[in-house]
């Protein structure tokens, strides 16, 4: 397997730290707010990272964190008259129902920036004890353009960072690249006790402080949106370095941006859309299948025709789906093509592979998965034998789970004696050539939500 490392700029062959074990650290949500599209990308892209990697035989430990002490946190905390632990609390439980919409797996972990109040301080001093941080009226901030290797994972000099980038302006800093590790406490915001006053962490201090205490000091891969890579990547290696002295992360895995209707999304431009919402018109799967249905470095589009595609591609292979459930009910004779149809199956497994060992390029295995969809649903148009069905189903099912896609197939339906019997009735009079008697029982059951199909195998029936 080959992934895209930030920091190199380079396809790596994967080899991590630890034969047989990796692990991952994504960064999560600040939740103050209902997640939009943009978040939605990271969360179900790397989502399929971690199902592939244990696809793979790796054991996996995924951290993903929840930010829950933050100014726009406490602006809304102030806005309602509430705590900003209320305000958090909130929106972690409105995530988690969006997550299970979205057919995401929980993470090993799900670390609270203030679940590391003591770490972050721990951190905070050694790198003080270093002469890489210093104290400014309970500020605490890092000497980034004294740290050796800064903006290597943006890949920007140091004296365009000190020009250009988008750096928070104080008189208080020694230089403008520095960054806040500990804020003082302002009146009116929630605070805890430190060495140097009471305050708050620092927003890119939680994410090392995290991945010290879940994973220990070196971790095989950190992913999260491209924009986190300048500033909150690049300041959260220049503090875990200082403080371990080791290299912090051997693969950056970055996804790109989301545009709306070709624009990029902004609140100012009234294209800013939450997952919530879009959901309530397309469903939370056609979503899940949007985002990875480019390569995740891609920028992608956002449009409510893009959704509708997604909605349509989905309900193709739901169809495949059902019609490999019911070419399994209903078996034909062994008829000397199965060797051929299971090296076909096996080839697609390989092309499967393939595409997503190159950098996890989901596009080219949906591709290998709509492939498989057509060649089943051409071999089974005739019946064929309950093996070739069986292993079809097996193969469909395993690169599904691996996409984290068809999770809402609907527990089968048992039809009670008396639709049985008219279904039988209405066989009967096919045989007999009643075809009017046929056509109405037809009718009438469709009138009480039951569809008959006709196939090659025998009649299928859906329930509206």
């Amino acid at each position: 397997m080959k992934v895209y490392n930030t920091l190199t700029r380079q396809k790596e062959d994967f080899i991590p730290l630890e034969e047989g074990r990796v692990k991952i650290y994504a960064c999560g949500p600040t939740v103050y707010n209902f997640i939009h599209i943009g978040n939605a990308r990271p969360l179900c892209v790397f989502d399929v990272l971690r199902r592939y990697l244990e696809y793979r035989g790796y054991l996996v430990t995924f951290v993903q964190n929840f930010t829950d002490i933050d100014d726009k946190i406490i602006n809304k905390a102030n806005e309602e008259g509430v705590s900003s632990s209320e305000i958090a609390e909130r929106y972690i439980a409105e995530y988690q129902v969006d997550a299970k919409g979205l057919g995401l797996r929980a993470a090993t972990h799900h670390p609270k920036a203030t679940e590391v109040i003591p770490e972050i301080i721990e951190i905070v001093q050694g790198i003080i004890d270093k002469g890489m941080g210093y104290e400014k009226d309970g500020t605490v901030y890092f000497r980034a353009n004294k740290h050796e290797g800064y903006g290597k994972l943006s890949h920007q000099p140091l004296e365009d960072l000190e020009s250009g980038a988008r750096i928070d302006v104080s008189e208080d800093k020694e230089n403008a690249t520095d960054f806040v590790l500990w804020k003082a406490a302002k009146p009116g915001e929630p605070f805890w006790a430190s060495p140097w006053g009471s305050g708050r962490p620092g927003w890119h201090i939680e994410c090392s402080a995290m991945v010290g205490k879940l994973m220990g000091e070196q971790i095989d891969i950190h992913c999260g949106g491209q924009d986190l890579i300048f500033p909150h990547h690049e300041n959260e290696i220049a503090q875990s370095e200082c403080h371990t002295g080791k290299h912090y992360v051997k693969y950056w895995m970055h996804n790109g941006y989301i545009n709306v209707d070709n624009k990029k999304m902004s609140k100012s431009l009234g294209n800013f859309f939450t997952v919530r919402d879009v959901s309530e018109k397309f469903g939370y799967e056609p979503i899940k299948l949007m985002m990875i249905s480019a390569h995740y470095r891609s920028p992608i589009n956002y449009s409510y025709e893009i959704l509708e595609q997604s909605k349509s591609a989905l309900e193709r292979l739901y169809t495949c789906r059902e019609n490999l459930e019911f070419a399994t009910k209903n078996p034909g004779e062994t008829d000397g093509s199965e060797t051929g149809f299971f090296e076909q199956l096996e080839n697609r497994r390989l092309q499967f592979v393939q595409a997503m060992d190159d950098d996890l390029n989901t596009a080219d295995g949906l591709a290998a998965l709509f492939e498989l969809a057509r060649d089943c649903n051409s071999y089974f148009a005739a019946p064929k034998s309950a093996g070739t069905s069986g292993a079809a189903i097996a193969l469909f099912d395993e690169l599904c789970a691996v996409l984290g896609i068809l999770y809402n197939r609907k527990a089968p339906v048992s039809l009670d004696d008396e639709i049985k019997a008219l279904i039988e009735e209405r066989g009967q009079a096919r045989k007999d050539k009643n075809f009017a008697l046929a056509d109405k029982i037809r009718d009438d059951l469709a009138a009480r939500g039951i569809r008959l199909e006709d196939t090659p195998q025998g009649v299928k029936w859906h329930q509206d």
